[in-house]
């Protein structure tokens, strides 16, 4: 790594989706000690014993006990979050304080220790496009590289106070900005990366299994499936988006780490804009490879919901989001090489594997 000969790192969060996929390949591909902090190890009970990881039951926003495993790493990986759009419009408060209020602190204290904080940010931060400010019978005329988002020149532009489903991307860009703050007259080394729709092994939930409410739209879906329910599509499934395989992310990650005078400072997107799929056409894709994978599936019916049937009131929506990974590629030497089908596959046979008996119980139940 080019950071110091075999650092410490400190990710808060180790134990979800991300910091799973991450800590394995750190102590797989690196000789670097990991001290992990997170409420559940149940994703990443295969390395509680690995002689170079420590994991600590904390919850990662009590900054007075998370003070002390930040002093002793050279790094510190903040993959915390609160990115469910379904509470974005039902427990904004919460959004607010998990996303911005709580990480502030561990700003503050990287900075006054000297540590370099990776930031895990969002493509939620470049809020609405282009398109939603012109009529709809004129969206089909804006110029296609309107849609592709660069850190450093696109503008970031939420929707009115109203519309609570922006808190989530406010609160991410506040904290960003507070980022670059702090390294503009603290000293603060930093990167930020912003993720585009990760998917992958151990995201998310099923409700009613693991987990309560409503997860994001490929657990939606793979819900629908495993339970023999209409996959629902909001507002037609009319909006796109660039689905990235977790593997490729964690290479992000790595090319950060493995470049660290070239990453500090900087923001980056990660995602892969070769993977842009509309939502309806995620639910084919999806449909298809869940027949190929259980040939003795039932018919899979879709419908269609508002999006403020499915969210509820203060729910909106970005049309398209598209990244730039230029900086990426540059930089780092980074290119995402996962195409949407192989990564819905690998996603996809993981819920299969891990729910379907239990989704069926719960149906004949």
């Amino acid at each position: 790594m080019n950071a110091p000969d075999n650092p410490t790192i400190c990710i808060l969060g180790c134990g979800g989706f991300i910091g799973s996929h991450l800590l394995g390949r750190l102590l797989s591909d690196s000789s670097c000690r990991v001290c992990g902090i997170d409420l559940t190890s149940a994703k990443i009970a295969g390395y509680l014993s690995h002689d170079r990881f420590e994991f600590v039951e904390l919850n990662v926003h009590d900054t007075v006990a998370v003070r002390e495993y930040v002093s002793r790493a050279d790094i510190v990986i903040s993959l915390v979050a609160l990115c469910n759009p379904s509470l974005y419009t039902t427990i904004p408060l919460d959004v607010i304080d998990i996303n911005f209020t709580r990480p502030l602190e561990l700003v503050r204290m990287c900075a006054e220790m000297g540590k370099w904080l990776i930031h895990f940010s969002t493509s939620e931060v470049y809020g609405r496009t282009v398109s939603s400010f012109m009529p709809e019978e004129s969206r089909g005329t804006v110029d296609e590289s309107r849609y592709v988002l660069n850190e450093d020149t696109s503008p970031l532009v939420m929707g009115p106070i109203k519309a609570q489903r922006w808190c989530y991307a406010s609160a991410k860009q506040l904290l960003e900005r507070v980022m670059f703050a702090y390294a503009f007259e603290k000293d603060l080394e930093y990167t930020i990366v912003r993720p585009f729709n990760f998917i992958g092994p151990r995201m998310d939930f099923i409700p009613g299994v693991d987990g309560e409410g409503t997860p994001r739209v490929l657990a939606c879906f793979m819900e629908a499936l495993l339970k023999h329910k209409p996959i629902q599509l909001v507002d037609g499934g009319k909006n796109r988006r660039c689905f990235t395989y977790v593997d490729d992310a964690v290479d992000a990650v790595m090319a950060i780490l493995n470049h660290a005078e070239a990453a500090k400072g900087r923001i980056f997107n990660v995602g892969n804009p070769e993977n842009e799929t509309t939502i309806a056409g995620l639910a084919e894709t999806m449909i298809a490879l869940y027949r190929e994978l259980c040939p003795e599936c039932e018919e899979v019916e879709v419908e269609q919901v508002s999006g403020r049937a499915f969210y509820g009131p203060g729910y909106e929506d970005s049309d398209r989001r598209v990244p730039d990974i230029t900086k990426a590629r540059e930089r780092l030497g980074w290119e995402p090489c996962t195409a949407l089908e192989p990564a819905l596959r690998a996603t996809m046979s993981h819920y299969i594997r891990e729910y379907r008996e239990a989704c069926a119980y719960g149906k004949a139940g």
